[in-house]
C-alpha cells in the first residue's frame, strides 16, 4: 500500500509561494510530489506530517550519530538555554571543548569554531591560502566542500566520453565566477601520480590540498591508505597546506576521525555534522603554526560562533563519543545491515559491492566499488536509485540519490534492522519486476 503524502502536497503548495522550491534548502526539495516535510523525529526514526513513520538512514546528513532527541544531550542543552544566548563574548565551556577535540585528534592543535561546515571550510582555506603564499589550490573528484565560491566546481562525467581526455571541469550552478576556475586543480582520487604531476607542473601556485578520504557525498568511496600517505608525502615535498574535510567523518569513522583510520595528521581539517548531534556547530583545526596565523594576519569570526547551546551539545556529544562504546555499536550495527543486504542481493545474483564504512556506507550494482568518482559513471546506479523509490514507500528513508551514503546512528535497534532488511528485501523484488530484471544477472 502506497504512502499518504496528501498533507506534504497541500503543504508544499503553500511554501512554494514564499520559499524557493517549497523548502529552505535545494537538498530537501525531492520533487513536487516527492518533498515530504517533517513533524518530529525519535531515535532511528522520523515521522512526516502525514504521520507516515520511517527508519531513517539520511539522519540529517550524518549529525544525529546518536540519535534524534537523545535524552542526554536534550538535558546538556536545556541547562545550556539558562546562560542568556549568545554574547559576542568567550565563554570557559569553549576551552573545553577545544581540548576535547586536541585529546580525540591529534592534528588538532588547536582550534576555532565556525556553524556549519561551509564556514570552517572556507576558513581552512583562506587560513592555507595565507601560510602558503599561494593562491591555487587542488580538490578530488567528487569531494563536497560545501556551498561557496571556491568549491562549487566539478569534473562533469556525466556527460564524460572517456576517450575524449580528462572531463571538463564546470561550475556548481550559475553565480559562480568563471574567473576562480584558474584557480582551482582537480584530479582523481587513488592516483598519486596524477597529483604529483600537477604539483610539478602548478606547484609555485598551490598552496592547499582539499581532500575527503572517505567521500561523504560521492557514496563513502573511499581511498586507499596508502595514497592518503602519499598525499601526506607530496604536500611536504611541494609545500601544500593539507586540509582533511572531515565534515562528514569527524567522530563518525572513529575517535580521530578518517585521520586515524588513514594514519595521517592533516595540516588542517574540519568538522562539523556528528559532533553536535544535530546542533550547528563546526570546528577548524590544525598545527599550531598554522592556525596561529588567526588573528595576526588572517580574519576568522562569527556572532553565532560557540553559541552557548551548541557547544553544549557538542560538549556531551563528543563526550559520549570519546568515554563509551557508542562508536563500536554504530559500526557492529552496519556491519550486520551490510551483511543481511548482502545475503538478499546474493540470493537473488545480484552482483553488488559496499563502499565507506559500517557507519557511513555506500551501496553499489557492480562486482568492485569504485577507486574514483569517473569509475561511478559505470555503476549500476539507475536500479539504486529505482529501489529508493521503493523504500521509501515502505517507510525506509535514504537519499534518492544513489551517491549519498546510508549514515547510521546508536539508537538505530534491533528492531530496526529486522524491518529494514525485510523491506530490503520486498524492495529489491518490486525494483526487479518493474525494471523487467527477470534475469537478476542483468543488473550486474
Amino acid at each position: 500500500m502506497a504512502r499518504a503524502l496528501d498533507k506534504s502536497h497541500q503543504h508544499f503548495k503553500k511554501a512554494v509561494t514564499k520559499l524557493p522550491l517549497g523548502v529552505a534548502s535545494n537538498f530537501r526539495y525531492w520533487g513536487e510530489d516527492k518533498t515530504i516535510y517533517v513533524d518530529h523525529g525519535k531515535g532511528g526514526r522520523i515521522w512526516d506530517i502525514d504521520g507516515n513513520e520511517y527508519i531513517d538512514y539520511r539522519l540529517g546528513y550524518g549529525p544525529a550519530i546518536l540519535g534524534y532527541a537523545d535524552p542526554r544531550i536534550d538535558q546538556a542543552v536545556i541547562e545550556a538555554m539558562q546562560v542568556g544566548g549568545v554574547f559576542a563574548l568567550a565563554t570557559e565551556r569553549e576551552y573545553t571543548v577545544a581540548a576535547r577535540i586536541s585529546k580525540m585528534v591529534p592534528a588538532a592543535e588547536l582550534v576555532r569554531f565556525s556553524n556549519s561546515g561551509t564556514e570552517a571550510v572556507m576558513a581552512a582555506l583562506r587560513l592555507a591560502r595565507a601560510y602558503s603564499g599561494k593562491d591555487s589550490y587542488v580538490i578530488v573528484e567528487g569531494g563536497y566542500h560545501g556551498l561557496f565560491d571556491a568549491v562549487l566546481w566539478y569534473t562533469d562525467v556525466e556527460g564524460w566520453d572517456e576517450a575524449g581526455g580528462d572531463p571538463e571541469l564546470v561550475p556548481y550552478g550559475e553565480g559562480v565566477p568563471r574567473l576562480l576556475k584558474r584557480l582551482v586543480h582537480q584530479v582523481p582520487l587513488n592516483d598519486a601520480n596524477r597529483l604529483e604531476d600537477t604539483l610539478k607542473k602548478h606547484g609555485n601556485d598551490i598552496g592547499a590540498l582539499l581532500i575527503e578520504p572517505i567521500m561523504g557525498n560521492c557514496c563513502g568511496i573511499t581511498a586507499d591508505r596508502q595514497y592518503v600517505q602519499d598525499c601526506r608525502a607530496l604536500c611536504d615535498k611541494y609545500g601544500v597546506v593539507m586540509i582533511v574535510d572531515e565534515v562528514k567523518t569527524g567522530f563518525r569513522v572513529a575517535r580521530g576521525g578518517v585521520q586515524e583510520l588513514m594514519g595521517v595528521k592533516a595540516d588542517l581539517c574540519t568538522f562539523a555534522k556528528a559532533m553536535g548531534n544535530g546542533y550547528p556547530i563546526s570546528v577548524l583545526a590544525g598545527r599550531e603554526e598554522i592556525m596561529r596565523k588567526i588573528g595576526n594576519g588572517v580574519a576568522h569570526g562569527g556572532t553565532y560562533t560557540a553559541h552557548a547551546v551548541s557547544l553544549a551539545a557538542a560538549d556531551k556529544t563528543l563526550e559520549i563519543l570519546d568515554e563509551t562504546p557508542a562508536l563500536e555499536t554504530i559500526a557492529d550495527y552496519g556491519r550486520r545491515l551490510q551483511a543481511g543486504m548482502s545475503r538478499i542481493l546474493t540470493q537473488r545474483g545480484i552482483v553488488h559491492a559496499f563502499s565507506g564504512h559500517p557507519a557511513l556506507g555506500g551501496l553499489f550494482f557492480a562486482a568492485e566499488a569504485p577507486r574514483n568518482y569517473r569509475d561511478w559513471k559505470n555503476s549500476d546506479y539507475s536500479f539504486y536509485d529505482a529501489m529508493a523509490q521503493e523504500l521509501h514507500e515502505l517507510g525506509i528513508l535514504c537519499e534518492p540519490d544513489s551517491r549519498e551514503p546510508w549514515f547510521l546512528c546508536e539508537a538505530h535497534d534491533e528492531a530496526c534492522l529486522s524491518e529494514t532488511l525485510e523491506k530490503f528485501e520486498t524492495a529489491v523484488d518490486i525494483t526487479m519486476d518493474k525494471l523487467g530484471k527477470t534475469d537478476a544477472r542483468a543488473t550486474a
